[in-house]
């Protein structure tokens, strides 16, 4: 007769090893970003990236807090992605009863629109599409 050992993980190694399954392949190159700045050579326009890990919880499923924003030249934030907070989607006088973290703002520090997050590579793929069309919209 075999008998089992049941040994408990403290909740941090449980996380690790959950997190470890479901691992985000692109996870790794959006924490090697965190704090970078990039000049776009367009009107003086600047992105920075922000981005690390966390726990995984219900309202950050993915395990990562990120903040990617784009900049005019004087420094204010006029495009960016986040999840530090949770969306209010406004439209059409209607707050969304779903609290989603994963949001953007397509006009700078106001108005947030929720943003759903399906990978880290959609995520950047997503903010350069968005920034170039920013930039589009403000600069020609």
């Amino acid at each position: 007769m075999k008998v089992q050992v049941v040994i408990p993980l403290c909740y941090t190694c449980h996380q690790m090893i959950r997190r470890s399954k479901k691992r985000d392949n692109g996870l790794d190159t959006l924490l090697i970003l965190d704090g970078e700045t990039f000049g776009m050579n367009t009107h003086g326009c600047w992105v920075k990236f922000e981005a690390h890990e966390v726990d995984v919880t219900e309202s950050v499923p993915h395990g990562i807090s990120y903040s990617l924003t784009l900049h005019s030249k004087d420094g204010k934030r006029i495009f960016g992605m986040d999840n530090a907070h949770a969306a209010e989607d406004g439209r059409n006088n209607y707050k969304a009863r779903v609290v989603v973290f994963d949001h953007l703002h397509p006009e700078g520090k106001k108005n947030s629109r929720p943003y759903k997050f399906e990978s880290v590579d959609k995520l950047i793929s997503d903010f350069w599409r968005r920034v170039d069309k920013r930039i589009k919209e403000l600069y020609e």
